[in-house]
């Protein structure tokens, strides 16, 4: 009984003791079925690199880009076969230049995919350039090279210096001993071409329809100056403003008041000023042969020296230079509001007839404009700035609108260079009024008939105008 039970034992010792061996080689297996498979995965997640062989462009031509400045070549080509508008294999098309046609290239610019020419702006006239256009890939993944990996493969290739850390990753993702070889194997890379000069042009062709038409208004300008120095009587258009001045001077010297005469707030520099000034000489003569005061408060120094020459020469004109004094015109301040603030002082106390407000105007328009009628003195305006015409329009009794004040001096005065160059303008704007009406009309056929016929002489009348 004592030996069965021993025997019983030992079974179960063993038993046991294989159970223990199968639990541990299962774990095993098991163990190395886990790391396999995370292996598999980890492998299945890294970033795939897919560049494909690109084709190059193709016609590849080059030349100085005509009617410039010189330091311009362009290149045109033909899209790569790669570079479709869905789904394309390219991401943009770098540029080389060289003065080799074998070596030393370096990047100059980059063009978008899809597009099929560039303008080198950066080259020396009368130097021999070649060219060659490299088709670059779109990539995916993220670069994990760091920068002492990058350094020497782009001491290795110098061309591609200039693309930036994370394009020449890219490159070496694909390859990281960066064989020679797989420039040729990845890129398109075109054929040379060249070589080509770049020059400057005596003449600018696009612009050629701009010359005959101011040749045009300058040719009308000259034949009207001619007319009128030859005596032929001119037409002007009657303006109403400048057809008020002369009894509104009457009435101040009916009503023994001055005549306030204000030329803008800005220098002799400004076309406007210059323009007040000369409308100033004309009612300065007027203002002597009547026997009238004139009070010209001003804030440029130039323009009070200015404007004292002219109204003195008014007086000598009119035959009364005794009658001229220095004092007529003044100077008060440049500050803007400092001097609108003087001029209505001098408005509320001297309450002046007549008020002239002719050149540049700018925020002070509507106070002294307003500060004029509450006296009730005559106005007359005059300003080629668009954003105070409607002030002088709603507050004074005549305004001189925009070109009226340019077109004045020549009515007045009477002048041969001045009633030319006037009715110039106009045939100019006869030509554009003329331009306008048959472009609308084309236009209008386009869009009814959809002829393209049509478009094109709209589109044509349109260049026309546009330089």
């Amino acid at each position: 009984m004592c030996g069965l039970f021993c025997v019983w034992k030992m079974l179960k010792l063993k038993v046991a003791i294989f159970t223990l061996l199968f639990l541990l080689l299962s774990c095993f297996s098991a163990v190395a079925q886990t790391e396999e498979e995370i292996s598999d995965t980890t492998a299945s997640e890294e970033p795939s690199y897919r560049i494909p062989k690109l084709a190059p462009v193709t016609n590849l031509e080059v030349q100085d880009s005509p009617d410039d400045a010189g330091g311009e070549i362009e290149l045109t080509w033909k899209l790569s076969a790669d570079d479709t508008e869905d789904n394309g294999l390219v991401s943009k098309y770098v540029i080389l230049r060289s003065q080799n046609r074998t070596s030393d290239f370096h990047i100059v610019g980059v063009a978008n995919h899809q597009d099929t020419s560039y303008i080198d702006k950066g080259t020396q006239d009368g130097t021999e350039y070649y060219y060659k256009v490299v088709t670059f890939p779109k990539y995916e993944g993220e670069v994990r090279l760091t920068r002492e990996e990058i350094d020497p493969l782009m001491d290795e290739f110098p061309e591609f210096t200039e693309l930036g850390i994370k394009d020449v990753s890219m490159l070496a993702e694909y390859d990281r001993n960066l064989a020679a070889a797989f420039i040729d194997e990845i890129l398109g890379i075109s054929a040379v071409a060249g070589p080509v000069k770049s020059s400057a042009q005596w003449f600018n062709s696009k612009d050629l329809d701009t010359f005959i038409i101011g040749l045009v208004i300058c040719t009308s300008v000259v034949i009207f100056i001619g007319l009128a120095r030859g005596g032929r009587k001119l037409f002007l258009r009657r303006i109403g403003g400048l057809q008020a001045i002369e009894n509104a001077i009457g009435r101040a010297t009916e009503m023994g008041k001055s005549i306030l005469f204000i030329p803008g707030i800005q220098d002799m520099d400004d076309v406007q000023t210059v323009a007040g000034i000369t409308i100033l000489g004309r009612i300065a003569k007027t203002i002597a042969e009547y026997d009238t005061k004139i009070n010209m408060p001003v804030s440029r120094s130039i323009v009070m020296t200015t404007a004292r020459e002219t109204i003195k020469e008014a007086y000598l004109s009119a035959g009364r230079p005794d009658a001229y004094s220095d004092d007529m015109v003044h100077y008060i301040t440049d500050e803007q509001f400092g001097y609108v603030a003087a001029v209505d002082g001098i408005m509320v106390r001297e309450k002046p007839a007549t008020c002239f407000y002719l050149g540049a105007f700018f925020a002070e328009s509507l106070i002294m404009a307003e500060t004029g009628n509450s006296i009730g003195a005559i106005q007359i305006a005059g300003t080629a700035m668009p954003a105070q015409l409607p002030f002088f329009v709603a507050a004074c009794d005549y305004t001189l609108i925009g070109e009226e004040l340019f077109a004045a001096s020549a009515y007045l005065s009477g002048e041969p260079k001045q009633l030319g160059s006037l009715k110039g303008q106009d045939v100019g704007k006869v030509i554009a009024m003329v331009f306008i009406i048959v472009g609308t009309a084309f236009a209008t056929l386009a869009a009814v008939t959809g002829s393209e016929t049509f478009l094109e002489i709209t589109n044509m009348i349109k260049s026309w105008f546009s330089a």
